[in-house]
C-alpha cells in the first residue's frame, strides 16, 4: 500500500477511473501536455491521449457547457477549473443546465459529470485563486458538493463522484495537496457521497470541519483534551450537499455542545446551514449556544495577512473551551 500525497492520490482515481470505463474524459486548461498547474493529471495524456485528456481554451463557461453535452452523449467528463476563483464564469451552465437536467426532462436525462477544482487558501496564492466558495455551490439543487481532507478519502471519493449519475462539484483543499502522505491502497476504493465521517468519538462536545480546516482542529481538539481530560468528538463532513444531517444530530444529541469550523467568510454560509440543522433536531439536547471559527466577512486577504484570516489551531482551541465552560 503506497503513502500518496492528495495530488497522487486524486491522479490515482483519475487512472483507474479512465482505465475502468472508456466513457470517462478529462478536459481543462492546461491538463493534457502541461499535465496541469498542481500536475493532478500527470501522466493522463501519455496514456490516454489527447481524444480523452483534452486541453482546452481559457474559457471556464465552454469547459463546463461542452461536458454537459458531453454527459448527455454518453460520457463520463471530469472537467477541471484551474482554480476555484475562475470557476464562477461556468456558474450560468451548472445552475442552469447541469443541475436541472433531470428535473427539466422529467427524469429521461441525467447528467453525469464531475467539476473539479482546487480551492481555498493558505499556499500564499494570488487574488481569485484562495477563496471558500462550497456554500455557493450547494445551494443548486440539484447538484452534489463534496470536499476531501486527506489523500485516501480524496481518491474514494473522487472515484464516487465519476460514477454518480448526476452532476459533482469536486472541491480540492489546495493547502492539503501535499501536506501530507498517507496509505492509499492499489485495489479500488469508493466512498458514499452524502455521508459524514466520524473522525474522532467523544461525549463531551462535537466539533463539526471539513476540507483543509480538519487538521488544525484535530490539532485543537487533542491539545484541549489533553489539558481538559474530555473526550471530543470530531465530525469531517465531507460532502456538503446532501450534507449528512443525521451525524450530525446524532452527535450533538449525545454530546450537547458543538462548535463549526470552516474557512469560508461566516455570514450565509455553510456553518450557518450545520447550526440550523442542529436547532431543528438536537436543539433541546443544547447545553451551550453553538459557536462558529469562520473566516472573516471580508475579501481573501493577499498573502501578506493571509495566515491572520483563516481559522487556526489557536482561535479553534479557545472557541472549544469557552463552549466547553458555557453553564
Amino acid at each position: 500500500m503506497a503513502k500518496l500525497n492528495m495530488v497522487q492520490a486524486i491522479n490515482l482515481a483519475l487512472m483507474q477511473e479512465m482505465e475502468r470505463d472508456p466513457a470517462v474524459v478529462v478536459l481543462g486548461e492546461d491538463v493534457g501536455v502541461n499535465e496541469g498547474v498542481f500536475r493532478v493529471t500527470a501522466g493522463l495524456h501519455r496514456k490516454y491521449g489527447a481524444e480523452r485528456v483534452i486541453d482546452t481554451p481559457l474559457a471556464e463557461s465552454a469547459i463546463l457547457g461542452t461536458s454537459i453535452g458531453m454527459a448527455l452523449g454518453g460520457l463520463r467528463p471530469v472537467a477541471e477549473m484551474q482554480f476555484s476563483g475562475f470557476s464562477y464564469l461556468a456558474i450560468g451552465q451548472l445552475e442552469g443546465n447541469a443541475s436541472r437536467m433531470r428535473a427539466r426532462t422529467r427524469g429521461l436525462f441525467s447528467c453525469p459529470l464531475v467539476m473539479r477544482m482546487p480551492y481555498g487558501g493558505g499556499v500564499r496564492a494570488l487574488e481569485h485563486h484562495s477563496e471558500s466558495r462550497e456554500a455557493t455551490y450547494a445551494h443548486f439543487p440539484g447538484v452534489k458538493v463534496v470536499i476531501p481532507s486527506t489523500p485516501r478519502k480524496a481518491r474514494a471519493l473522487l472515484v464516487a463522484a465519476i460514477r454518480d449519475p448526476d452532476p459533482v462539484v469536486f472541491m480540492e483543499p489546495k493547502r492539503v495537496y501535499r501536506a501530507f502522505r498517507e496509505e492509499v491502497p492499489d485495489e479500488e476504493e469508493v466512498m458514499e457521497i452524502g455521508r459524514a465521517d466520524v473522525v474522532r468519538e467523544g461525549t463531551a462536545l462535537t466539533v463539526v470541519a471539513w476540507g483543509a480546516m480538519l487538521h488544525p482542529t484535530l490539532a485543537a481538539v487533542d491539545r484541549v483534551q489533553a489539558e481538559r481530560g474530555v473526550r471530543l468528538e470530531v465530525i469531517d463532513l465531507l460532502t456538503i450537499a446532501p450534507m449528512d444531517v443525521n451525524a450530525v444530530a446524532a452527535s450533538v444529541q449525545k454530546t450537547g455542545r458543538c462548535v463549526v469550523v470552516q474557512e469560508a467568510p461566516r455570514s450565509f454560509s455553510v456553518s450557518a446551514e450545520v447550526i440550523a440543522v442542529i436547532n431543528d433536531k438536537a436543539l433541546m439536547q443544547l447545553e451551550a449556544p453553538v459557536r462558529r471559527v469562520t473566516h472573516y466577512d471580508v475579501p481573501t486577504p493577499y498573502f501578506g495577512r493571509e495566515m491572520l484570516y483563516i481559522p487556526d489551531e489557536d482561535r479553534i482551541g479557545r472557541a472549544i473551551e469557552e463552549t466547553l465552560d458555557f453553564a
